[in-house]
């Protein structure tokens, strides 16, 4: 290993530590008071709901591979099933991002299989910028309309202020996304030069271009598949709270889906551990469960999605290595990855 390798990989790993401890502190946070016969004490009260958990989960993951083979432009004869090449290419990432710090699946996306999938880099990262603006949009817009009776009214100012920003943004994003490149353009010339700017403007222009390439048609299918993604995670949180048969009202679910997956904005380890689980105990509690209950109900639904998407994920890539001959160790490919998104 190299000098510099070595120290590339020393400061990756100072840029975890942050993020661990404060998993921990949230992990902490959550489950003090709570014992191991605690966590023993969840059962199936009703098992017939497993199905349910089972199938919103396989169709969350068709769906999200559905909606980002839509975004991907089918621009390379060498790619013979666009569909599955997505498919793949997502589930992998999904799997690395659970696993790997510093979101380094999104980074192997748009750099590793930008071959695979017969388009360049700064295409797939103007896909991935507008997947996360659809999915952030509609976890807000599902947390407004079930924080009602536990939000303070600041609070509440704060968040519908936070929804009509983004919301009349997302709009103009996916409706005149065309007309505004060469406005923003000229808008970013008229500032001064500065790195981090550059980059925003970078971003900006990618996403007005991803947009651009669907129409106005297309953009809004993709606001409508991400609501149904969406629709998808909240009735696994609805059918697992069935299946072990905790006392909440309607809401709850709903809450829980939406808070625990926007804790995932919060600098942590992979997978969001620790600030998931105190999202859905927090919402889950407002609305009826126990504090035990909720804590462990966090936790078991939390274990399931990020197993069932890395080991999906995990699967798909090692039997796709193997298919390929790809005899490349797996940290060596990392290695050779950006630190970060450009």
């Amino acid at each position: 290993m190299s000098t510099t390798t070595a120290a590339t990989g020393s400061r990756n790993l100072l840029k975890t530590i942050p993020g661990l401890l404060i998993s921990a502190f949230f992990l902490w946070y959550t489950f003090r008071g709570i014992s191991f016969d605690h966590i023993l004490t969840l059962h199936a009260a009703h098992p017939a709901w497993l199905l349910g958990v089972l199938g919103f989960s396989v169709a969350s993951c068709v769906l999200r591979c559905v909606r980002w083979s839509q975004m991907m432009p089918r621009g390379s004869r060498s790619v013979p099933d666009h569909f599955l090449a997505c498919g793949r290419v997502l589930m992998t990432s999904l799997a690395a991002n659970n696993i790997l710090p510093l979101r380094i699946g999104d980074i192997m996306r748009v750099f590793t299989y930008a071959n695979d999938l017969g388009a360049s880099p700064s295409t797939i990262l103007s896909t991935v910028i507008v997947e996360k603006l659809l999915d952030i949009f509609v976890l807000v817009l599902m947390f407004l309309s079930t924080v009602g009776r536990v939000a303070t009214p600041r609070l509440r100012l704060i968040a519908d202020i936070s929804l009509a920003i983004s919301a009349i943004g997302l709009l103009l994003l996916l409706v005149a996304a065309r007309r505004l490149q060469a406005p923003i353009q000229r808008l970013f010339l008229r500032l001064p030069t500065n790195p981090k700017l550059a980059k925003i403007e970078h971003w900006i222009t990618l996403a007005l271009d991803a947009t651009g390439r669907l129409g106005v048609t297309g953009s809004l299918l993709l606001l409508f598949q991400t609501a149904l993604i969406w629709t998808c995670e909240g009735m696994i949180f609805v059918s697992a709270i069935a299946l072990v048969g905790i006392p909440v009202d309607r809401v709850g679910p709903w809450l829980a889906a939406s808070f625990a997956n926007l804790s995932y904005l919060l600098p942590s380890s992979p997978g969001a551990i620790g600030p998931y689980e105190l999202g859905v105990k927090t919402a889950l509690i407002s609305h009826g469960a126990s504090v035990t209950q909720a804590a462990v109900l966090g936790l078991a639904i939390h274990a399931w999605m990020l197993i069932s998407v890395t080991f999906a994920g995990g699967i798909i890539f090692l039997t796709h290595r193997i298919r390929i001959h790809n005899h490349k160790p797996l940290y060596v490919e990392i290695e050779q990855l950006p630190t970060e998104l450009p």
